[in-house]
């Protein structure tokens, strides 16, 4: 009798050490998770803190996302203007990729870009390749900016400023100036020659025809005008 109590006592024993391990290792698997899910949760916001500045547009009039130029794009620029030289400046330089193979490529090259966190960045690859005397990068808009030094320019644009884009540029660029677009064409402008395919696609403008197109437009309008026939009082 003594002996059946006993393994009663020691049944209960073990069925409550066994429900407090099974506690013990339920709240351990319940912290780990919460370790887990921390990390990980921490991980995801200092990922989007650390990209977001570089894939969020910048606040601008005309809202332009960070899309990287692919290696073709770059290519089929560099070939446009192989036989050029002198000062070139890229609108819209993202993280600095045409102006620092411009720049390895001979050119004295600059970068207009309103996202601060892509123009330091573009600035530390300059230095980080060995082309920084020959670079240099400048948090603008593009708007506010005169680009009449320049005798290259490369605009990486959407079809929405393309427009506008024509008439500043034509304005202010001297004659002997050539302007590559990527991605889209000018809307009225006409290429002198294209290079690449698709996405890859480059248009080469000469600035002297597009300024003779402008002037023409100017004198046309100028002549359509209506005339003064206010009568004059003796």
């Amino acid at each position: 009798m003594k002996t059946s109590v006993m393994s009663q006592e020691e049944l209960f024993l073990d069925s409550a050490q066994t429900g407090q391990s099974n506690v013990r290792e339920s709240r351990s698997r319940s912290r780990l998770g919460l370790i887990v899910t921390g990390v990980v949760g921490g991980s995801l916001v200092a990922l989007y803190a650390v990209a977001a500045p570089f894939v969020a547009p910048a606040l601008r009039k005309i809202c332009l996302p960070f899309v990287p130029a692919t290696t073709a794009q770059v290519e089929n620029v560099l070939k446009v203007l192989r036989a050029r030289s002198g000062t070139l400046v890229d609108i819209g330089s993202g993280d600095g990729r045409i102006v620092i193979a411009a720049a390895r490529h001979g050119f004295q090259a600059s970068g207009f870009e309103l996202n601060p966190w892509l123009v330091w960045y573009s600035r530390y690859k300059a230095w980080r390749e060995g082309v920084h005397h020959s670079t240099s990068f400048h948090i603008s808009d593009l708007w506010k900016v005169s680009f009449a030094q320049y005798s290259n320019v490369v605009i990486f644009g959407v079809p929405q400023m393309m427009d506008q884009l024509e008439l500043k540029l034509a304005k202010e660029l001297p004659s002997t100036a050539k302007v590559v677009a990527c991605r889209f064409p000018f809307p009225t402008w006409v290429p002198e020659h294209t290079a690449g395919e698709g996405i890859d696609t480059v248009w080469v403008y000469d600035a002297k025809a597009f300024k003779s197109q402008l002037q023409q437009v100017v004198t046309r309008k100028t002549m359509s005008a209506p005339e003064d026939t206010t009568d004059s009082q003796t």
